[in-house]
Parts: structure tokens; sequence; C-alpha cells
């Protein structure tokens, strides 16, 4: 099993309260909250593949529709991320795309900016995590100003190759050179959690659980 895969399925097996828990400890940034799950269901990883949107002209170059280069780009331990905070209203991925990314086993997209077609991605089960959703076309309103390259969701910058967790509570961005370090933290945070749970399990008060130890298992070391 190649690093990748061995990281992307340990990150599955954390929840992202524990993987924001961790964060902290380590004094990183990564939790962007406020993108809600509107498709597909459970907890979702992969590797960042970036999208901006803007508003003007397009770069040079033949017209492509938004969101096709990342496709094309992209494997199945993709997860398309995509920047559209112009403040104009405007979807910034569709049914389509959704569909495009099906066919190619792309894992999921998280938008920070308006998303449209999502009850054809219900239907098919595909995750898309948003903070908006719209009826309006891209079309003569935003354009892709470039794909694979550092965009803003929420208060996180993402760049191409961060590990990306996604769950009902948030969406977590990861560097690479840290996720090492990251899931250690995480792991070790769950293990303390599970040892609480099976102490709740026995009996113990809750006083006793959630006491000093618990108070402040985020210290840095």
């Amino acid at each position: 099993m190649s690093n990748l895969t061995e990281n992307l399925a340990r990150l599955c097996a954390i929840d992202c309260c524990a993987l924001s828990d961790a964060l902290d400890k380590l004094g990183l940034a990564g939790q962007v909250t406020g993108l809600r799950r509107e498709s597909g269901a459970g907890r979702v990883t992969g590797i960042a593949v970036t999208v901006k949107l803007g508003i003007g002209d397009p770069p040079p170059g033949p017209p492509r529709h938004l969101g096709t280069t990342a496709i094309e780009a992209a494997d199945a331990s993709s997860i398309i991320v995509i920047e559209q905070r112009t403040g104009v209203e405007a979807g910034c991925w569709g049914g389509l795309l959704t569909r495009g990314a099906l066919q190619s086993n792309i894992r999921a997209v998280v938008a920070d900016g308006p998303v449209r077609d999502i009850d054809e991605a219900r239907e098919l089960g595909f995750p898309i995590y948003t903070n908006k959703l719209t009826c309006l076309t891209a079309r003569a309103r935003v354009v892709e100003k470039a794909t694979n390259v550092p965009v803003e969701i929420g208060n996180v910058t993402v760049h191409p190759g961060d590990y990306i967790v996604a769950d009902s509570s948030a969406v977590i961005v990861i560097r690479p050179e840290n996720v090492a370090n990251v899931l250690a933290a995480a792991e070790a945070i769950c293990a303390r959690e599970t040892a609480m749970i099976a102490d709740m399990s026995r009996g113990a008060r809750m006083s006793d659980v959630l006491g000093g130890a618990y108070e402040h298992m985020l210290k840095k070391d």
C-alpha cells in the first residue's frame, strides 16, 4: 500500500472534529466550517485538484467549460475544490460536471460558492459540499481563471495536492508535509476518547471522565 493510499485510509477513519482537535494541538490551520454536505453520504477523503473562478475575460486560448480541465487532471484519489467568491450568483458546478466526475471516479466536490443541479447530484449519490445552491448558470457570469493553483475556501488556502477530509461537521485541509503529524495526533485523540467512552460504559462519573486531563488534552507539547 502506498503512503498516499495508507494516509487516505487512515484519514477516512477519523472524524473531522478529531482532526480539528489535532490541528489545534499542533498549532495548524485547516478547519473550514459552513460548507454543508448537500449530496452524497459518509465521510470523504482525497487529494485536492483546485479550480479558481472569477469575473471578466477567461485566460487566452481555446474556450473550455469551467471544471472540465480539473476533471481531466483528476484521478480516483481526487477531490475537486472550487473557489467561486466573486459575489456573482452563478453556479460553479452542475449536473453534467457531476456525471463527468463520476465517470472519472472523482471522490467529491468542495465548493466555496454556488452549486446548481443539486437534485441530480443527490440522485446520483455524488458528494458535494457547498455553502450555497442556485439555478443560475455560469455562462456570461463567471469564468474559470485557473486550474491547480492555490484557492481560498472559508478562511483556508488550499493548494493542489493538499489532503481534504469532509463530513457533516466540517471540511479539513491538511498540507502533505503535515499529514503524518496530524494523523499521529488525531489517532492519539481518538484512542483517548475511546478509553473515555469505555470508562463511561463502566459507570464512571462524567466529572471524572471529563476531568482536568481532558481539558488539557490539546495543550501543545
